[in-house]
Parts: structure tokens; sequence; C-alpha cells
């Protein structure tokens, strides 16, 4: 099969080749559900929360504080009308078009991402559960009315004509970090039917939990799979984790890719330490010779 030349580059010195060849064989018996984190996306530019060590880089606003103050929703809608102008210029990397093209070669089925950034559609890959939702939808708590995150951008702007604070940062969230200042003449958007100011993007905030039957669908997901292959994520919260823990409870091999240890490599039948875009090329290159 034919795939994009940037993944059929040469494997650097990073890479533990007796690892990789076992995740290889693994992966091309085929029946593989891929479970993808921040890590995957750290090559288009887009931090994960965590460092090296595991700890957050930054405190993200917690669930409970948006729903219960209008001022907290001006702070984050503030923010994120900032953020979103980079955070939307994010392209897919060489890992998410990997991912593609193991989907392509009839390997990989479907793909569970904890992101919300929409990067695994856009480098072309089918049947991808977003387990914490989708910065590109917007919801209204109070009314159940959706639109989307490109509409809601054009309404704030138009409301706020001489908002023209900029920055340089990105955050998995599209989230960003603004003076009081700025944040108090900031125009909360509004719902356009119910009028009111609970306007949230349809993502999962930290605090919130992940609604019942998507992580029942998950699971079924987990459990139809051959083989459990989790990319860029350490495992650190139960959300990602409960599908490695089920994976292991019933016997499926799970072959983690990432930097540093992560929460489940107790469970890993596989564990590779290696920047992803180069350790994904590299399998899709043996792969597909």
């Amino acid at each position: 099969m034919q795939v994009d030349a940037p993944l059929l580059t040469t494997a650097g010195p990073h890479l533990d080749h007796s690892v990789l060849e076992a995740i290889t064989d693994l992966v091309a018996r085929g029946e593989v559900l891929v479970l993808t984190g921040a890590g995957i996306s750290t090559e288009s530019g887009i931090p994960d929360y965590r460092g090296p060590d595991g700890t957050r880089r930054v405190q993200p606003m917690q669930y409970s504080e948006f729903v219960g103050s209008s001022a907290a929703r001006q702070r984050y809608w503030a923010r994120s009308y900032v953020g979103w102008q980079r955070f939307n210029l994010a392209r897919p990397n060489a890992g998410h078009h990997a991912v593609a093209a193991l989907q392509q070669l009839g390997l990989v089925g479907p793909v569970i991402t904890q992101n919300v950034d929409g990067l695994h559609q856009a480098a072309g890959s089918r049947e991808v559960t977003e387990l914490h939702g989708a910065l590109e939808r917007v919801v209204c708590l109070t009314c159940g009315d959706r639109t989307s995150r490109w509409d809601l951008d054009d309404r704030m702007r138009a409301a706020n004509p001489s908002f023209t604070v900029s920055s340089d940062e990105i955050r998995p969230d599209g989230d960003i970090a603004l003076h009081a200042i700025d944040v108090e003449a900031f125009v909360v958007p509004r719902c356009l039917v119910c009028g009111r100011d609970t306007l949230k993007p349809e993502v999962v905030f930290f605090g919130e939990s992940v609604p019942k039957p998507l992580v029942e669908r998950c699971f079924q997901l987990t459990e139809s799979a051959r083989a459990l292959l989790v990319l860029g994520s350490s495992l650190k919260v139960m959300s990602g984790y409960r599908f490695v823990r089920r994976a292991a409870a019933h016997g499926i091999p799970v072959a983690i890719i990432t930097h540093g240890t992560t929460r489940g490599d107790a469970q890993a039948t596989h564990q590779l330490d290696a920047p992803l875009g180069e350790a994904l090329g590299e399998l899709v290159r043996r792969l597909a010779s």
C-alpha cells in the first residue's frame, strides 16, 4: 500500500527495535483498537497537560467552577476566544497520519481519543470516538441547543470588536492565561435560543464525568478487539486507564507507545518509550512493506 512519504522515514536511535518489532507483530494480526492521549498531538504544537514527571503543567478550569459562576464562564470564554485562534491552526502530524494509514491497511479498527482537537479525523481516520468531546461543538447547559464553535467565534468577534488581546500560548483545551483586566472587558456569549450565558464547549471538563453510555460503548470496543494500542497517554486518569484494565482483565494484549512511564505499564504486554511520530512512522513502514 502507498502511504505518505513522511511516514516512510528511517528509524532513528530513539527506538528500541526489539520492542518495536514485537509491537509490529502484534498489530500485524489486525483488529487493533487504538486509544490516544494528548501526547499524540504535541508534535502538532498542542502541549499536553503533564510534564515528564506526570505532574500538571497548568491548572485547567474545573466543571463545578464553570457551571457555578457567571464570572468563571466569562473568564473561560475570554481566554478560550484568544486561545482558539491558535488552537484552530493546528494540523495533523505524522502520528495522526500513521493511525489513519494503519486503518487503511486494515489492521486498526476504531479509535478512541481523549483529545478534543479533531486531528484524527482531519488526518483521515474513521470510526473515531471522542471520549472527552470536541472543542468544535458548543452546547447550552440550560436548553440543550447546540451550535458550532466557528459560528460562536463569529458572534464573539462581533460582540467584542475592540478585544485585541493576543497570545502565543496554547493548551490542550484551547484555553490560555489572561490578565483580569482583559477578562473584565470581554462580552460573554449567550445562547441564541434561551438567552442565558450558559454556553459550554461540548467537552468533558476536569471534575466532570464521561457519559456512562459512551464509557460502555468503549468497553464494548475494548472487549471486541484483538489488541489495544495506547498512544501518547500517561493513563494518569481513570478516563483512559480503565480500558487498559479492561483489556488486561480479558487477556487482550496491550501495547503502549509514549514518552516516559505510564500508569498502565504493569498491565502492558509491550511498552515503548519513544517519540510518537518516529515510532509510528516506522511501524507503518514495516507493516506496509
